[in-house]
């Protein structure tokens, strides 16, 4: 873990090169597993979290990787939705430690500077052999900033999920929509060593494209069309029924059915628990010496004939009925997530709006689901978010605003907070640091306010809905999922 921790010096540095390297030391476990690719500026957990569990309803052995954590490190790596066991995720950080240290002195030395991987692209190597080592048939895999030169890229998927596209890290994915568009799309045609230029990689690949202006989907079905891939554009579900509030979460729904159906229908699995076999691609649709007979290629893998899988295991098909059963039980944390008092009446809201394009959609669905009511909220931010526009925003929908900060140094200082509001006329009625002791006050407050009957609202921070959630998890059984996992290092939102 000291290892990990040590990286976060290093921020976020777009490009592959250090992933690639790492990932050829390691023997290239991204390879050995299927990947789907979500991408987008918000809504990319949501998605990957219903499009993992109606993979693992139909029977796959499939991983999920997302970002950031909540409370725990394990969180980010699961398979069938269980978090990585402690001591696999220090094994492996130290595997990826010894291959960092192995290919950082061959680079030293022949001259060239050490590699030095980030946070973010140890844990994705993290759970790339995880997922190797655990055979799974198929890794959703949630892109951290962009998908070019995103680290998940180098997995190779045949599917990505596009689930939005708005104004953010312009320094590094570019100053207009249109090019974050074509960015984080790139994620799909990412040349390997030796695998040829972009359209050779992306030919025959999927999108799944949704949550974007008209303008911005002409732009991605014209992008498809000149790599020669499949551009679906699902339309929004009305059978949905999600435990999390909001027409964004029906969207990223009715994306992730998509995908699942895209991706079970067009590939068969062979063996007792679902398993495929995945091979090296072959080249200008020629099999490579000692291929299996019989082998069809599907997508640019290998997979054993309809002969072997009869033999070995069921073919799969995609079932909507039991992808919506799943979707019903499906509570992604800390996103509009309800959370009941032992009467089953609704206390607390959680929703991790931590820029302005995810408080717009907060505000529509309050909105819609507690019209006319005005809510107690406990609301604290990062010094790099817009608050002012986050806080116009919320203001109509707020009865008493309570203002907090975690020790974390990037989160904004009450003071600063403050003044941000006095600036646009909204009082504070109360304020202090997120301890047990200050959100009980809180939570008394809004309880008493009768004139004022609505659940308490926290929002403004992923990571503050990761210290309440922390707070809370033994009151609540929608956060029974986080019971006994050890707070831990994060990048923090």
């Amino acid at each position: 873990m000291e290892y990990l921790e040590s990286r976060l010096m290093f921020g976020m540095v777009p490009g592959l090169e250090s992933t690639r390297a790492l990932c050829d030391a390691l023997g290239n476990p991204e390879k050995k597993f299927r990947s789907i690719h979500v991408v987008g500026t918000n809504g990319k957990g949501s998605t990957s979290y219903y499009l993992a569990g109606v993979l693992q309803a139909h029977g796959l052995k499939t991983g999920l990787y997302v970002s950031p954590h909540l409370v725990s490190l394990r969180e980010r790596i699961r398979i069938d939705d269980v978090p990585i066991p402690t001591e696999d995720l220090d094994r492996l950080l130290l595997k990826v430690k010894a291959a960092a240290d192995f290919v950082s002195a061959g680079r030293v030395a022949a001259g060239a500077s050490p590699v030095e991987p980030t946070f973010f692209e140890v844990l994705t190597l993290v759970a790339f052999l995880y997922y190797a080592e655990q055979k799974i048939d198929v890794a959703v895999l949630e892109a951290g900033m962009g998908g070019r030169l995103d680290s998940t890229a180098v997995a190779g998927g045949e599917i990505a999920v596009v689930t939005s596209i708005g104004l953010e890290h312009t320094e590094v994915l570019g100053p207009t929509e249109s090019a974050i568009l074509r960015e984080k799309m790139g994620v799909l045609g990412v040349p390997g060593e030796g695998r040829g230029d972009t359209r050779e990689v992306a030919r025959g690949k999927t999108f799944i494209v949704g949550g974007i202006s008209g303008a911005l989907l002409e732009e991605a079905r014209e992008y498809t069309a000149a790599l020669g891939c499949k551009c679906v554009v699902p339309e929004i579900r009305g059978d949905i029924v999600l435990p999390n509030l909001g027409r964004h979460y029906v969207e990223n729904a009715s994306l992730s059915l998509a995908a699942a159906a895209q991706f079970i229908d067009a590939a068969q699995f062979i063996s007792d628990s679902a398993q495929f076999i995945k091979a090296t691609p072959a080249l200008n649709g020629a099999h490579p010496a000692g291929a299996i007979n019989a082998a069809q290629m599907i997508n640019g893998a290998q997979f054993i004939s309809d002969s072997a899988q009869a033999i070995n295991g069921a073919q799969f098909t995609y079932s909507d009925a039991l992808a919506l059963k799943t979707l019903a039980t499906r509570s992604w944390a800390g996103r509009m997530q309800l959370l009941a008092g032992p009467d089953g009446k609704t206390r607390v809201i959680l929703d991790g709006a931590h820029n302005s394009h995810a408080v717009r959609r907060l505000v529509e669905t309050l909105r819609t689901y507690y019209p006319g009511k005005k809510f107690h909220c406990l609301f604290g931010a990062l010094k790099d978010k817009d608050v002012g526009e986050m806080l116009k925003l919320m203001a109509p929908h707020v009865a008493c605003w309570h203002i907090t900060k975690t020790p974390y140094p990037r989160f904004r200082e009450l003071a600063d907070l403050r003044g941000e509001m006095q600036a646009l006329g909204l009082p504070v009625a109360s304020e202090g640091e997120l301890s047990r002791e200050f959100l009980d006050e809180v939570r008394a407050a809004s309880d008493a306010d009768k004139q004022n009957e609505a659940p308490l609202l926290i929002t403004g921070s992923l990571y503050m809905i990761g210290a309440s959630i922390q707070l809370l998890r033994n009151e609540f059984t929608e956060l029974a999922f986080f019971r006994g996992l050890e707070p831990t290092t994060n990048e923090h939102r």
